[in-house]
């Protein structure tokens, strides 16, 4: 149904913004800048004040710039926009947003739920579609459900709202082509459920004279070589790690060096200043390391920011950072 939405479209290629994963690419659509405007730099950084590592934060306020709606609303003040499951979905300025959100009570426990704008719309939408099904978001049990759940929210968000721009986001095709790669024979069936979902979803708006656009983050490549960066930095003697409850954890505020992985990007942060040059040149010397972005080549890429590393490194098409 996808390939017949394209025969009678027109087709155009985007290149991926750097890095090439989720979060950086919705910033970048929505706000037409790159990740040194709206500094997302990856799916997740280091934060040098607090000592951690903050992934898959979900405040719009850590994305710089006005944002799509903001720039129509400009022209059409009346206009109401839907931001449904696209990343950064709180405390935005857009009209109505739902996303994925557990409740984290006092007590420890984490509790599945969505977050809506406004709030009474939560209430709503459980009582019509049933609980979204959180385990089947992203995890080990990760699977067609969400994007079902996703796919009925934005038509429910439609027939009650008719909002002016919806943005909908359908993570299906991210969870086996993660978990087993793009050459898997699973993969097809995968193809199949997300096309009907999104051939429904098309054919929906189509009927209501609304023009579906159809968006692509970045693509997925096979790939076979682990690179485990903060191994080798620990095997120089740079990782101070903890033993806790059986375990052990990087603690980020003591080491010397360490990495941010995020797929074929990782950010490296320096606490020594004296040992930059000797990490450079270490991490040119990796087997599946492509490219070492100091300070300049950062700002070339497009990527230099307070929250990036002060190295950027990339992996060979066949390879990641674990």
């Amino acid at each position: 149904q996808i390939q017949a939405f394209l025969e009678r479209s027109h087709l155009a290629v985007v290149e991926p913004v750097f890095p090439a994963v989720t979060t950086t690419a919705q910033s970048t659509y929505l706000t037409g800048g790159l990740p040194s405007d709206h500094g997302i730099v990856g799916n997740g950084w280091y934060d040098r004040e607090y000592a951690e590592h903050a992934f898959w934060k979900q405040s719009n306020h850590l994305v710089t710039g006005d944002k799509l709606w903001d720039k129509l609303k400009v022209d059409d003040p009346d206009l109401i926009c839907a931001k449904l499951f696209w990343w950064y979905n709180m405390f935005s300025t857009a009209d109505i947003s739902v996303t994925p959100r557990p409740l984290y009570p006092a007590d420890g426990r984490k509790i599945f739920d969505i977050h809506t704008d406004p709030l009474g719309l939560r209430d709503q939408l459980k009582g019509d579609l049933g609980a979204f099904p959180f385990p089947q978001f992203w995890g080990p049990v990760a699977g067609i459900e969400s994007s079902q759940w996703f796919a009925d929210c934005a038509k429910w968000i439609e027939e009650k709202n008719w909002p002016t721009l919806s943005l909908v986001y359908l993570p299906h095709l991210d969870y086996n082509l993660q978990r087993l790669g793009p050459e898997d024979h699973a993969i097809s069936e995968d193809l199949f459920q997300i096309d009907k979902i999104v051939g429904d979803l098309i054919g929906f708006y189509e009927r209501r004279s609304i023009k579906p656009i159809l968006l692509s983050e970045y693509g997925i490549t096979q790939v076979d070589r682990p690179i485990h960066l903060n191994r080798i930095f620990r095997e120089k003697g740079w990782i101070t790690v903890k033993e806790e409850i059986g375990a052990e954890s990087i603690q980020l505020g003591a080491s010397k060096v360490f990495a941010i992985a995020d797929h074929q990007a990782a950010h490296v942060y320096i606490n020594d200043p004296s040992l930059t040059d000797e990490v450079e040149a270490l991490l040119e010397s990796i087997d599946g390391v492509e490219m070492v972005l100091n300070y300049t080549k950062k700002n070339y890429a497009g990527i230099e920011h307070e929250r990036s590393g002060d190295f950027v490194v990339v992996a060979d098409a066949r390879s990641w950072f674990t």
